[in-house]
C-alpha cells in the first residue's frame, strides 16, 4: 500500500476518533436524557472518558497527536507536504485541522474534558442490572 493511501487511512481513523469523542458525548447526553441503559455502560463511558483524557494530556504536555504525526510522515514519504489526497480525504482534513494558537485548542479540550468528567460524576456509569430501568 502506498504511503499516500496509508496517510488517508490514518486520517480516517483520526476522524473516527474525533467523531467518537464529540458525537459520542452528544449520544451519551441524549441517551442519559431518554433513560437508555447503554448511556450508563461502564465500558463505553470509560473508553470515552479515557479518549478525551488522552487528548487533554497531549495538549497540556504540548505533545503532537501521534495520528497527526504519523499522517504527516506518510504524506511526506509520499512526496507531498499538504493534502494532495482525494476529495473525501481532503474534506475530512479540513474539518479536523484548524488554524488557531495552541492555547485555544488546549482550552477547548480541557473544557470539553471537564464536561465529560462532570457528566461521569452527575450520571455515573452502572453495570447491567443496577439502577432504575427505563419505563
Amino acid at each position: 500500500m502506498s504511503p499516500a493511501v496509508l496517510a488517508d487511512v490514518v486520517l480516517f481513523v483520526h476522524a473516527a476518533f474525533v467523531a467518537f469523542v464529540v458525537l459520542g458525548f452528544a449520544a451519551i447526553l441524549a441517551g442519559l436524557a431518554t433513560g437508555r441503559r447503554w448511556a450508563r455502560n461502564p465500558w463505553l463511558r470509560g473508553l470515552h472518558l479515557a479518549a478525551i483524557a488522552v487528548v487533554c494530556l497531549e495538549a497540556w504536555l504540548g505533545i503532537v497527536c501521534p495520528l497527526t504525526a504519523w499522517e504527516t510522515a506518510l504524506r511526506t514519504a509520499a512526496g507531498g507536504g499538504g493534502y494532495a489526497s482525494g476529495f473525501v480525504a481532503d474534506w475530512v482534513a479540513r474539518l479536523l485541522f484548524w488554524d488557531a494558537p495552541a492555547w485555544v485548542f488546549t482550552l477547548a479540550y480541557t473544557v470539553f474534558g471537564g464536561l465529560v468528567a462532570l457528566t461521569w460524576w452527575r450520571a455515573p456509569p452502572r453495570r447491567a442490572g443496577r439502577g432504575p430501568r427505563p419505563g
